[in-house]
């Protein structure tokens, strides 16, 4: 639980690091994104928590990768990741 509570806090700066619009992604798909990570985060270390390191390997390299990020279509992208990252 407590490797899932430090994901989910990157999580959340990834998406405040993005303040800015973008056409394609809004603040709502990206609320929706969020959710959605957060809850197949969950759901996979509750599944299996033996892989909880490897999610959060996987999450950490997706964040940092867009760690100065300043655009909601970036943030999407690495949400979009995260999420493949999250259900391989």
């Amino acid at each position: 639980m407590k490797t899932f509570l430090l994901v989910a806090v990157g999580i959340a700066a990834l998406a405040g690091s993005a303040c800015s619009k973008a056409p394609d992604c809004t603040t709502e798909m990206l609320t929706k994104k969020a959710q959605d990570i957060t809850a197949a985060l969950q759901e996979a270390i509750t599944k299996d928590p033996a892989k909880a390191a490897d999610l959060t390997a996987k999450v950490q390299a997706v964040t940092t990768k867009y760690q100065g990020a300043t655009t909601a279509e970036e943030a999407c992208k690495a949400y979009d990741e995260l999420t493949a990252a999250i259900k391989a």
